[in-house]
C-alpha cells in the first residue's frame, strides 16, 4: 500500500473510532509491520504539526487516538460539553499522585502514607476515570486495588507511567521523619572564616559582660550586708 494512502486509512480509523486504537488493530487492518507503521504515524504527526492543524496523534501505552490540541480546548469544551470543567483539589491531586507512582495500591495503603480519611477523593477520582478498580489484593479481606487510567494519561500527556518525572531519593532518619537524600548529597555552602571569627568574638565579650555583671551583684549583695 501507498504511503500516502496508508496516512489517509490511518486517519479515517482513528477519526472513525474515537478511541485508542492499538497498534496490532492497525498492523492488522493495513498488513503492515509495527516498524512501518510506527514510521508511518510519525510521518503523520510531523505532517500535522507542519500544517499547524487542530489535531494531532498521541500514543497512550501501545495504542494511537486522533485528538485536537491542548491548547484548543478552552474553545472546544464550551461548545462539545456544558459540564462543569473537572476541578481536582489538592487532596485528589494528592491521592491522584500516590496511586500513579504506586500502581495496585489499595485505599488503606493510601490512607496510610496521607494520613486521612480518602473516601470521598477516590470516589471524585473514580467518577472522572482518572483511576480505576484493577483487582484484589492478596491480602486479609481481600481489599481492592487501583491505578490510574489511561484518561489520567492523555490528561497528563504522557503515553506511560513511566514518563512521570523522577521522585527525589528519600530516607527515615531515627524520628521516623523523612530526609531527602539529594539535599544531603548537595555540596555544602562554604564558610566565611572571617565572618565565624567575628561571632566568635561576640559571643565571647557577651560572656564576659555576662560575668562582670554577675560580679557587680555579688559585690552589691555583699557591701549591703555589711551595711546591714
Amino acid at each position: 500500500m501507498e504511503i500516502e494512502k496508508a496516512k489517509a486509512v490511518i486517519e479515517a480509523i482513528l477519526f472513525a473510532c474515537g478511541r485508542e486504537v492499538e497498534a496490532k488493530e492497525l498492523m492488522s487492518a493495513l498488513e503492515l509491520s509495527n516498524e512501518d507503521l510506527m514510521a508511518i504515524i510519525e510521518s503523520m504527526k510531523q505532517d500535522y504539526e507542519k500544517q499547524n492543524r487542530g489535531i494531532e496523534i498521541i500514543k497512550v501505552q501501545n495504542a494511537f487516538q486522533l485528538t485536537t490540541k491542548k491548547e484548543y480546548y478552552e474553545y472546544i469544551y464550551p461548545i462539545f460539553d456544558k459540564r462543569s470543567k473537572p476541578n481536582l483539589s489538592t487532596a485528589a491531586l494528592e491521592t491522584l499522585s500516590i496511586i500513579a507512582y504506586n500502581p495496585n495500591i489499595t485505599k488503606a495503603e493510601i490512607e496510610s502514607i496521607r494520613g486521612v480519611n480518602c473516601d470521598g477523593t477516590m470516589y471524585k477520582l473514580l467518577e472522572y476515570n482518572l483511576i480505576e478498580n484493577v483487582g484484589k489484593a492478596d491480602l486479609p479481606g481481600r481489599p481492592g486495588m487501583y491505578s490510574v487510567t489511561k484518561e489520567f494519561l492523555k490528561m497528563f500527556g504522557i503515553t506511560n507511567l513511566d514518563e512521570l518525572p523522577e521522585l527525589p531519593r528519600y530516607k527515615l532518619d531515627e524520628n521516623k521523619q523523612i530526609v531527602i537524600d539529594d539535599i544531603l548529597e548537595a555540596p555544602m555552602p562554604e564558610r566565611d572564616e572571617k565572618e565565624d571569627e567575628a561571632k566568635q568574638n561576640e559571643q565571647e565579650e557577651k560572656q564576659d559582660e555576662a560575668k562582670q555583671d554577675e560580679q557587680a551583684e555579688k559585690e552589691d549583695e555583699v557591701n549591703q550586708e555589711e551595711q546591714e
